[in-house]
Formats: C-alpha cells, structure tokens, sequence
C-alpha cells in the first residue's frame, strides 16, 4: 500500500522564512489585537488599519523565500507514490513556490482580494486601500482574502473527505489552538490514520499524536521526508 499523506501546515513552518508566527513571545497577535486586524468587526470599524497590517504582510511574503521544509514536502509529494495533500493555514505561497501543487489554503492568501459586497474575487494588488472599487461591482468593499476569526474556513468539505481517506497524518509547526483545524487530529486517527506532531515545542494538542518530532522546521521536516520516502522506497 502506497499510502495517502494529508499534512497540516501552521505558521511554525514559515517561520524560518522570515515571516511571523502569531502566539509565540513577539508574535504578530502581541503587536496587533487580532479583534482589531483579523476580524470581520474590526474591518469595519478600521479598514484603514485592517490594510495597512495587510499590505505590510504581503510584502514580507513577497519578499520570503521558502526554506528547506517547504521543499522538502514539495519533494514528498513528488516522490512519493501515493497522494499527498497539504492542508495550510498560511496566507503565503510558499508550499507553491517550493514546488507544491496539491495545496488547500483553508485560511486564504494574501495574494487574492475578496469585495465584500458582492463577493468577487480577483487578484490582489501589492497595495490595497479602502477605497479601491470592486473590479466587478465597484463597491469602495474591497478587503483581502483572507479568513478572519468569526469566518468559516476555506475548502471544509474537501478537507474532511481528504482526512477520513488519510493513511497518515502529519501536522508541521502549527499550535493547536484554532478549530476546526485542531480537531483534524482526532478526525484522521478516527480512521485509522498514523499520526505525527512535527513542531518546534509541543502544541496544545501533542497528546492525540501518536508520534512527535521537535526541533526547527528546517531540520526535522526534511529528515521525515526522507525516512517516509526510504519507507516507500
């Protein structure tokens, strides 16, 4: 049996990119209120904010370059036999830039804008403001594409059937803390699924991990690549 590998990637593999984590010491949620930047309330109260966080953030993607775990899962899925799917909660296109292409992006992109009168979706400019007219409907309601708290995730019933088809499981530098992604876990050992926590420190949900590997991204995640591919070697 080939095997069916459905990862879950945090913020935790970013990291060493340059690009923040959220709820570490120096995260990005102890610089700015989540309830201010990330929510659907403080948008409306200041959009103004709500980009400028936005536009800074798109920038440093652009900017990041993926490391030595992003490349190793984009050498996973394409070396290994079976499928590989990559479940993420970044807003970057590193996965992509390192060379993945089954990638879901439950949480959004920053490279995508989203108006949020009509619903349109288009690509986002390097610069956004509150004022830029929806390219479809021309409401001044343009905002990122991205998945704030209160919002549903992205691509929820595709990720359940992935999850309930998993043969393993893998969750990369992620804290546990954000449902529904948390629960992933509990759903693919339900099934049958082998389960590993690749994390820099033990997330808030280490004990439903059958396995777990701590250490940088950079390090552990292509050291588990290459043991699952000389597995299937």
């Amino acid at each position: 049996m080939t095997g069916k590998i459905v990862i879950l990637t945090g913020a935790g593999i970013s990291a060493e990119s340059g690009l923040g984590t959220f709820r570490d010491a120096g995260g990005l949620w102890t610089q700015y209120p989540p309830e201010d930047v990330a929510t659907p309330e403080g948008f409306h109260r200041n959009p103004d904010l709500v980009h400028e966080f936005y536009n800074a953030r798109r920038a440093n993607a652009a900017a990041a370059q993926p490391n030595p775990a992003h490349h190793a899962l984009a050498r996973l899925e394409r070396d290994h036999p079976g499928e590989v799917v990559i479940l993420t909660q970044n807003v970057d296109a590193l996965h992509e830039r390192a060379g993945s292409h089954n990638v879901l992006h439950m949480h959004g992109t920053l490279a995508g804008a989203l108006c949020s009168a009509c619903g349109a979706r288009w690509d986002a400019p390097e610069t956004m403001r509150t004022a830029d007219p929806c390219p479809a409907c021309g409401a001044p309601a343009t905002r990122p594409d991205v998945v704030w708290f209160g919002e549903v995730p992205y691509f929820m019933d595709a990720i359940w059937d992935h999850l309930a088809t998993a043969d393993l499981f893998a969750a990369i530098g992620t804290s546990g803390e954000v449902y529904p992604a948390a629960a992933f876990v509990q759903e693919a050992a339900r099934v049958g699924a082998h389960t590993i926590e690749i994390n820099l420190a033990p997330s808030a949900t280490v004990s439903d991990f059958a396995e777990t590997c701590f250490g940088p991204a950079s390090e552990t995640v292509p050291q588990w690549v290459a043991a699952e591919l000389a597995r299937h070697g």
